[in-house]
Order: structure tokens, then sequence, then C-alpha cells
């Protein structure tokens, strides 16, 4: 019972409580849209439905022996690794086949990656460059560099859409993969999950809507500016 009625004295769901009353009490089309909106993002049952969308866009594979991966960056410093770019690794080698492939990263920074990866794996050849500030621009970095038709290209979850986008946009022959991350996962809907509402699901939202914004305003300004290709140290 105390997992029950213990959410519903969440601030969010108290919010969510005031929003119902004062539908119930002053009756305007604005409060019971505003309710409904609140309602809808932040249920769990409904974003689950859409973090099982979004997580079937991209599917998994085996990596086979010889393959070319790209890791695609994910900040650091000269020191060490984010916990975004040592997620990406620490799952990347788990991937690598024991038979050997090769595996280039696009990183200011590339020691701390090559050294964390030579420190999980021993069958890799690395190859690490900067590939620019964004995901765009590391794009076309490897378009850039001639020969390389990556097999697989690795990101997080999150990017894995916008990421997937541009591996079509560059007809390149890859297969993109990602690491989970907490946002993307199933969160379980308990007996009273159709009464409430979730903080999780809203941060969910919000870093589906920035993936999606990023890409249009990149596929709206492409043509006429220049912010999506590297500039020279």
């Amino acid at each position: 019972m105390k997992d029950f009625f213990e959410p519903f004295l969440y601030p969010h769901n108290l919010t969510l409580v005031g929003l119902m009353l004062a539908c119930f009490c002053y009756r305007k089309k604005g409060l019971f849209v505003l309710l409904v909106f609140y309602y809808l993002a932040g249920n769990t049952f409904f974003a689950n439905q859409l973090r099982h969308w979004y997580v079937s866009q991209v599917s998994s594979y085996a990596i086979a022996p010889g393959s070319v991966v790209v890791l695609l960056g994910c900040g650091g410093t000269e020191q060490g690794l984010t916990a975004c770019a040592e997620a990406r690794v620490q799952h990347l080698a788990t991937l690598l086949p024991k038979e050997g492939s090769s595996v280039v990263i696009t990183s200011q920074y590339c020691k701390p990656y090559v050294d964390k990866l030579h420190s999980l794996v021993s069958n890799v050849a690395i190859d690490c460059f900067d590939g620019g500030e964004n995901t765009y621009q590391e794009f076309t970095s490897l378009s850039q560099r001639k020969g390389l038709r990556p097999d697989y290209i690795l990101s997080s979850d999150f990017h894995a859409w916008r990421v997937k986008q541009l591996v079509k946009q560059y007809r390149m022959p890859s297969q993109v993969l990602s690491v989970s991350s907490q946002t993307f996962r199933q969160i379980k809907c308990s007996a009273n999950c159709m009464l409430t509402v979730n903080l999780s699901n809203y941060d969910f939202y919000s870093k589906l809507i920035s993936e999606f914004s990023s890409f249009t305003v990149y596929s709206l300004t492409r043509s006429w500016t220049d912010w999506y290709t590297p500039h020279p140290a």
C-alpha cells in the first residue's frame, strides 16, 4: 500500500491533483488543455510506448571480424574521459570480435580514448582524429577521409536517430550501434501508473525534442551556412 500511495505525495503529482481541482472548480478550456498536456507528457505508460518505438529504430548487431567501427567522440580532456565517453568505449569493447577489427575515433582528445580501449581489448587497430565539435562536423570529417567506409558507427541511444539520418544522407554503408542510457530505458509501470506522472518522462521528452530540433535546424541551414563544417585549428 505504501508504494501505491506514496507517489501521490510527490510535488509533481500534487501539481497534477491541483490542476484537476482547478479544472473542476473553474471549468476553463485552457486549464483542461494544460491538464491533458501535463498528464500525457508525464505519464509513464505513454512515455514507455515512445521509448520502445525510438529504441526500435536502432537494431542490435554483432560486429563481424575485420570490420571498421567508428566511435563518435563524447567530450573529455587530455587527462580523462567523460562518463558518456567511457560508457561508449566500454560498450564497444564488449562488441568487438576476438578475431580483430579496426576502430576509428573522432575526438579532440585521443589519448584517453585509445588508452581505455587498449586496456579492455588487445586485438584491435585504432585510429583517432579530431572530427569536430558536434555530430554534424564529425560526419563531414568522416566523409572527407579517403577510403573510409565504416561498417558500424557507435553513439549514444539518444543520438541514434540523428546518426541514422546522417548515415543515410552521406550514403554510408554503416549500421548504427547505440549505448543504452537511463533516459531511454523502460520505467516500471506499477498499479498507480495511469494515475500519476513521473519526472523522468519530462526529461525523456526534452531530449527527444532536442534531437529532432537539432536535425531540423541542420537540414534547413546546411545549404547556406558552414557551421556543420569543421574549422582548422
